[in-house]
């Protein structure tokens, strides 16, 4: 039987070669050495912005015992994440739809590929949310609001650090008393240095940062898993497509089975279309009618709320990050903007860390990302959008790692489908001579 020219399609890899793990691998060791970058930046000496001596908003008491402790903060933004992160995995990886006869390795394989997805994102997001954080903290060097109670002023020679604008004296001077005048950090004679140098890294919140880049993430991986989101329809491709979320859907296509909702939607309507020509008067058939037009036409019957147990623990990462960041504010660690922008900071990274390696929560199904090809682990080039198809993807194309053996395969990237068919008529032939493949 012709294949319309494609017959002689090779196969890609079924398994992840050298290449591909050597690239993850290599994604790890740089989000390491950016993560070392940012513990070096916590040990140079910062910016240390002029202050005043009489500003009440850096004249906070020290405090001794601080609520969330940097352990404890490691605890709840890295340690605990990662525990939850294995446990979901492992429980409720790959889930109820694989079809029957899926071979255990490839389940198996599901999870690790799930686990390392969900483990490589929440590092991204960490670690991202750090080097920021720190390297903002050294350059904009602004005064905690307890820096005063740090920096044991040199009080008696106040005027010789004065920087700015100077208070004039009665003879027309500027060597006049101290009003509040601006003072450089060189006023502070605390011998610890490192307490003092972190007195001038007030902005932004690095707790606050740190507990949003972790625990957010972690809300968004629970979400995704729990399918936690706002009811909806799905209006557009590829949610159209019930049979694209499943756990292995080049094996389900396999064995015929077509679940998108249009294919459903135009059997009902062939159905409706033969219950019209029946009386309407016919209770039964109006009955049939009813019942046909309920199941496919109702809107408010294709979504529903999920459990609010559930949605309780989606947010309870997200409530636990808001604390960290809030008694920050009541241990007098930071002012109230630093909170702010170092918990936008860990929310944009959560967010860009969690797509970056899974679906979108609405439309993905619960499911990570696939691994990069072996033919673009490092480097795709123009004219590709896709790391997931071959260099020469309109001649090797789609998912070989899950689909059974002699069933055609989709090109993701091209956006085509090749297709076996029967002998075709001669028109047919010339046609496909010059296109060999059909639009989907």
């Amino acid at each position: 039987m012709p294949d319309h020219g494609f017959a002689s399609i090779p196969d890609r890899k079924s398994k992840l070669s050298t290449i591909v793990i050597g690239s993850y691998v290599f994604d790890w060791l740089i989000l390491i050495i950016v993560g070392v970058i940012g513990v070096i930046l916590g040990n140079v000496t910062p910016n240390k912005r002029p202050f005043s001596l009489q500003d009440p908003n850096i004249s906070f008491p020290f405090t001794e015992h601080e609520t969330v402790t940097s352990a404890l903060l490691l605890t709840c933004n890295a340690a605990i994440p990662i525990a939850v992160i294995l446990i979901v995995v492992l429980i409720f990886v790959p889930g109820p739809t694989v079809p029957p006869g899926t071979p255990k390795s490839l389940i198996w394989k599901r999870k690790l590929w799930e686990l390392h997805t969900g483990w490589l994102g929440l590092a991204l997001s960490l670690i991202s949310a750090w080097i920021i954080t720190q390297g903002m903290k050294n350059l904009f060097g602004k005064p905690r609001p307890d820096l005063l109670s740090r920096c044991q002023p040199d009080i008696e020679n106040v005027a010789k650090y004065i920087v700015g604008f100077h208070t004039p004296a009665d003879d027309g001077s500027l060597d006049g008393a101290y009003n509040g005048q601006l003072v450089s950090g060189d006023i502070c004679k605390n011998p610890d240095t490192d307490l003092l140098d972190d007195g001038f890294r007030s902005y932004p919140s690095g707790h606050a940062s740190s507990a949003a880049a972790g625990l957010i993430y972690l809300s968004f991986f629970l979400a995704s898993k729990f399918a936690i989101t706002l009811p909806f329809v799905p209006d557009g491709s590829p949610s159209t497509d019930t049979g694209l979320v499943t756990a292995f859907p080049s094996r389900l296509r396999s064995r015929g089975q077509d679940t998108s909702y249009e294919s459903v939607r135009q059997a009902a309507q062939q159905k409706q279309d033969m219950d019209r020509s029946v009386s309407p008067v016919d209770p039964v058939t109006a009955t049939q009618i009813g019942v046909q037009n309920s199941t496919v036409l109702s809107i408010r019957r294709q979504a529903a709320a999920p459990p609010v147990y559930l949605l309780l623990i989606t947010v309870l990462p997200f409530f636990t990050a808001i604390f960290i960041a809030s008694s920050r504010w009541f241990d007098f660690r930071h002012h109230g903007f630093d909170i702010l922008f170092g918990f936008i900071i860990g929310t944009i990274t959560a967010w860009f860390a969690f797509r970056y390696y899974h679906l979108p929560i609405r439309s993905g199904a619960g499911w990570a990302w696939g691994p990069r090809s072996h033919d673009k682990a490092f480097w795709a080039g123009l004219g590709s959008w896709s790391y997931a198809t071959d260099k020469k993807h309109w001649m090797r194309a789609g998912d070989e790692a899950e689909r059974i053996a002699g069933h055609p395969a989709d090109d993701i990237e091209l956006g085509v489908r090749y297709r076996k068919a029967d002998a075709p008529s001669h028109a047919e032939s010339s046609e496909s001579a010059g296109m060999g493949v059909e639009r989907i």
